[in-house]
């Protein structure tokens, strides 16, 4: 098994994964979305490396969704939610017996 360092373009995030073969530059593959569904992404690019131990070369991939994958998706989800630097959230203030109570389903994991 090789791990690869995946740098996802849509969502500006980073994963290690694990492949048998490095997918090649304009294959697809199915990344695991924050929502817990599946989605194709494109490989962009492919680059190698040179690790910081020994003489030991470490694949990256750049990814990004396919666009028919993008195009069927809903416009609130297909656009990554972006706040302004030092913005910050406002949480209602519960009573003792008002806090929502939220379920497993709530929960995403990304482990594989």
């Amino acid at each position: 098994m090789i791990e690869v360092e995946i740098q996802n373009e849509t969502h500006q995030t980073q994963h290690r994964i694990r492949f048998a073969a490095v997918p090649r530059i304009g294959e697809g593959i199915r990344l695991l979305e924050p929502d817990g569904c599946w989605a194709s992404y494109d490989v962009l690019d492919l680059w190698y490396q040179k690790a910081d131990f020994g003489d030991i070369w470490i694949p990256y991939l750049h990814v990004c969704m396919t666009p028919s994958e993008k195009a069927a998706m809903p416009p609130a989800a297909s656009a990554p939610a972006q706040r302004p630097i030092g913005d910050t959230e406002v949480l209602p203030d519960y009573g003792a017996d008002e806090r929502p109570v939220y379920g497993e389903e709530e929960f995403v994991s990304f482990t594989g």
